[in-house]
């Protein structure tokens, strides 16, 4: 399994930037797409989520109303549409996969042993 991040950069608060996760080699019927992010010696944070089954989500409150995600499940990519960004939101992303439903991505990323795979991480900084 690989997921590949990417599509992070330097952007000014107020702008936006769309980050696509590509998977390949999943093979389960049932899985979420999601994006956490990450900070040296932090915790991860759920930032959203999105099932390739039926298309439902979940977003953090932090997030809500400002980013979307979306899926293409014939590219096998998902993407986070990040709107109206804020210095807070800078932080290294990262997409991983799990065998759950997409409200419960927060507790997913909780347990040592709740993401099934993760990729490499997209740095994205917004400058006030």
């Amino acid at each position: 399994v690989q997921l590949q991040a990417s599509g992070g950069g330097l952007v000014q608060a107020g702008g936006s930037l769309r980050l696509p996760c590509e998977y390949s080699g999943i093979t389960w019927d049932r899985f979420v797409i999601g994006w956490f992010r990450q900070a040296p010696g932090k915790e991860r944070e759920a930032v959203s989520c999105i099932s390739t089954s039926d298309a439902s989500t979940y977003y953090a409150d932090s997030v809500k109303g400002r980013f979307t995600i979306s899926r293409d499940n014939d590219k096998n990519t998902v993407y986070l549409q990040m709107n109206s960004l804020k210095p807070e939101d800078t932080n290294t992303y990262y997409c991983g996969t799990a065998r759950s439903r997409p409200e419960a991505w927060p507790e997913v990323l909780l347990r040592t042993t709740g993401l099934d795979w993760w990729g490499q991480g997209t740095l994205v900084t917004v400058s006030s």
